[in-house]
């Protein structure tokens, strides 16, 4: 099985990158965040034809998660079960298999001390006590999204710059850290334990052309999906090229 995550930033604006990348890598399950449309105005119908089935939790001009699949996706969760009614859409979950799938757009927080920034902390919270009460981590559990944070300083292409910014600064990486402890792994560090492999690069300042980077979006594999996993691999060359997404699909093979 291929497992892949992209926050793709909109995906109206970006469908055509969209159906050339999964003619390309023919992913059997894809995580989206950001997807930027509510559900009714989803391009539904070109990634159907495409071979996929969808499930939508999205969102007018912000946030929205969706799962793709060539199998069917059976027992789908939208949202954290104590959301407020007009909560952002953030998490969407579904089982395709024997795996459980989880794609997940964590909060950017704004700015260190904000509400927004408490909010975020309590989010990554939220989001394991969700896992711990839907989903035994003793079975294959796939966490993969954008998840505004970085785990160390491997993930950032200037730590001393950055030290202590949103994104790198010591509690988000506690938050995450936490979530871990339910029962997940970063599936990225089983192959590559260098650091420079990052998923984002700002648009501004030729971000990308410079390799300014962070390594936010993250594919967390439970033990026995950990144990299935043989590769995990950044797509570098699809943030490249005409009007890409601000960051780089995260993708993983599963025997």
């Amino acid at each position: 099985m291929k497992l892949a995550t992209w926050n793709v930033n909109s995906v109206r604006a970006r469908l055509s990158r969209v159906l050339d990348w999964l003619k390309r890598h023919d992913p059997d399950v894809v995580c989206l965040q950001e997807t930027k449309v509510v559900d009714e105005q989803f391009p539904r119908e070109p990634i159907e034809d495409a071979g996929y089935n969808v499930e939508l939790f999205g969102q007018k001009t912000y946030n929205g998660v969706a799962l793709l699949s060539k199998a069917p996706i059976e027992d789908v969760v939208r949202g954290l079960p104590d959301d407020a009614e007009d909560a952002e859409r953030r998490v969407i979950a579904g089982i395709v298999g024997d795996l459980c799938v989880v794609s997940v757009y964590a909060p950017n927080g704004m700015a260190l001390g904000h509400e927004k920034y408490h909010d975020k902390l309590m989010w990554f919270r939220r989001l394991r006590r969700f896992l711990e009460e839907r989903y035994p981590a003793g079975e294959k559990v796939a966490v993969c999204g954008d998840f505004n944070v970085t785990f160390d300083d491997r993930d950032v292409f200037d730590p001393q710059l950055l030290h202590e910014q949103l994104h790198t600064s010591s509690e988000e990486r506690e938050a995450l850290r936490h979530l871990l402890g339910y029962g997940l792994h970063d599936a990225l560090r089983k192959f590559h334990e260098q650091g420079g492999i990052y998923t984002w690069w700002d648009y501004r300042m030729l971000g990308f052309e410079k390799n300014r980077g962070l390594r936010i979006d993250h594919l967390l594999l439970t033990g026995p999906a950990l144990e299935a996993c043989v590769d995990v691999q950044v797509d570098r060359e699809e943030r490249k090229g005409k009007t890409p997404s601000d960051h780089a699909p995260v993708l993983a093979e599963l025997r």
